[in-house]
């Protein structure tokens, strides 16, 4: 009797129960994937990279000028009654010049950059800036860049001279970048020309 009560209940049970669509998600994610052999280099947006900067410029310059212009205009004029007349223009200017610019620069920094963007061919657009503190003086350093996932080393790391469309700034301030600037005076003396 118990068998055929349960026979007759079941499937009023299953009748009154809700109606509902099974909706089940997978544990994997392909956009997140990746494999427990697989190295760690940066390949999607968010993603950080180590970026050694080293970049050393040099430039020089050297220009000489010379020169050299002599006028002259003459004239004499005289009469037969009267003393004669007699007048003259001589112009002469020389001009010596010179000049020579030197400048070298080294940058040496270490800066972990975000991934901003991953462009169609696979290259990776990095950003990042990094903001140090010595002796209350602020240095800041802000790096933009192109780079192919190849000139990534296994350990993450790129070196700044591989980044293409590279954007490196190194701005200081402080009491020491302040005393190295010129005085307001000195350079309306020399626009003046003093």
């Amino acid at each position: 009797m118990k068998k055929h009560v349960l026979a007759v209940c079941m499937p009023a049970l299953w009748l009154a129960l809700p109606m509902s669509p099974v909706h089940a998600e997978s544990l994997y994610q392909e956009s997140g994937f990746r494999p427990l052999t697989g190295d760690n280099k940066a390949f999607r947006v968010g993603d950080v990279v180590t970026v050694q900067v080293l970049e050393n410029s040099s430039a020089s310059t050297n220009a000489d000028t010379t020169t050299r212009r002599k006028n002259g205009i003459s004239a004499d004029f005289s009469l037969t009654r009267n003393p004669s007349v007699a007048g003259g223009v001589n112009v002469a200017g020389d001009f010596d010049g010179g000049g020579r610019t030197q400048r070298a620069s080294k940058l040496l920094a270490q800066l972990t950059v975000s991934v901003t963007a991953v462009q169609p061919n696979g290259d990776l657009l990095l950003a990042g800036e990094q903001l140090l503190f010595v002796n209350d003086e602020e240095q800041r350093v802000k790096l933009q860049g192109r780079a192919r996932p190849q000139d990534i080393s296994d350990g993450n790391i790129i070196v700044s001279t591989r980044l293409a469309d590279a954007k490196i700034t190194y701005v200081g301030d402080g009491d020491l970048t302040e005393r190295q600037r010129r005085g307001w005076w000195r350079s309306f003396m020399d626009w003046l020309g003093f």
